[in-house]
């Protein structure tokens, strides 16, 4: 078990003013900001971060959402980082998700869901290295 995890906030929060927010909650609930940026994805980059979505129909919806605007992704630490993150976050569907969580407060929609967090320990160690050069990290 890692004590990292990675998280993007999504270009629905990030154009509706929500990051500082998002942030203040992560911190808030213990993690510690290993790495972060600022950024806008092209759809290639997108593509490639989701490539195991490739043959889904929901594909390049996906893409073409993580395009739209810019995102701030980041590496976070915490003792059970991935399961404690997955928690704070809440359910995929923010109608489902339980009180309190990030995306019960600032998510739209199943697609539109405020933010991403790894699944697992060794999905965050691939997401991380995507974004961020060992230099970037702290």
């Amino acid at each position: 078990m890692s004590n990292r995890t990675f998280t993007m906030i999504k270009p629905d929060a990030t154009s509706k003013g929500y990051t500082g927010a998002i942030l203040d909650q992560i911190i808030k609930a213990g993690f510690q900001v290993k790495a972060m940026k600022w950024i806008k994805l092209s759809e290639e980059q997108a593509g490639l971060f989701y490539d195991i979505h490739r043959e889904r129909p929901f594909f390049g919806e996906l893409v073409s959402f993580m395009s739209s605007g810019p995102i701030v992704a980041a590496i976070l630490e915490k003792e059970n980082a991935v399961a404690d993150f997955r928690k704070l976050i809440g359910a995929t569907n923010p109608a489902q998700a339980e009180e309190g969580t990030i995306r019960k407060k600032f998510a739209a929609s199943i697609g539109e869901n405020a933010v991403h967090g790894s699944d697992s320990d060794e999905n965050a160690i691939i997401e991380g290295d995507f974004f961020f050069s060992k230099l970037e990290r702290f």
